[in-house]
């Protein structure tokens, strides 16, 4: 691959992928948590939720952002393998 190809791909692989699905998920939850949870009870019990001793949704939504958070940086900033200049194959299959 080309270094200007390689800087348009950055971040476009499957950890970057599943780190934003991650997030996404995780507020979709905390959402879904606050609506329903502040519809019977009040505002400060859904908060008592992050910080009790039980396990609750709340809970894996933390768990959930800090493994996206880990996804998203290891997508990013991951080293690249440089196994050499391409051989014959790779050749024809990336370009001129």
């Amino acid at each position: 691959m080309r270094t200007e190809d390689r800087d348009k791909r950055r971040g476009r692989n499957w950890m970057s992928a599943m780190g934003i699905l991650f997030l996404v998920m995780a507020a979709i939850i905390a959402i879904r948590n606050l609506v329903l949870t502040t519809s019977q009870f009040s505002f400060g019990f859904y908060l008592d939720n992050y910080v009790n001793s039980e396990i609750t949704n709340e809970k894996f939504v933390i768990a959930m952002v800090i493994g996206g958070i880990f996804l998203l940086y290891w997508g990013y900033y991951r080293k690249k393998e440089d196994y050499g200049p391409p051989d014959e194959h790779e050749r024809r299959r990336f370009g001129p």
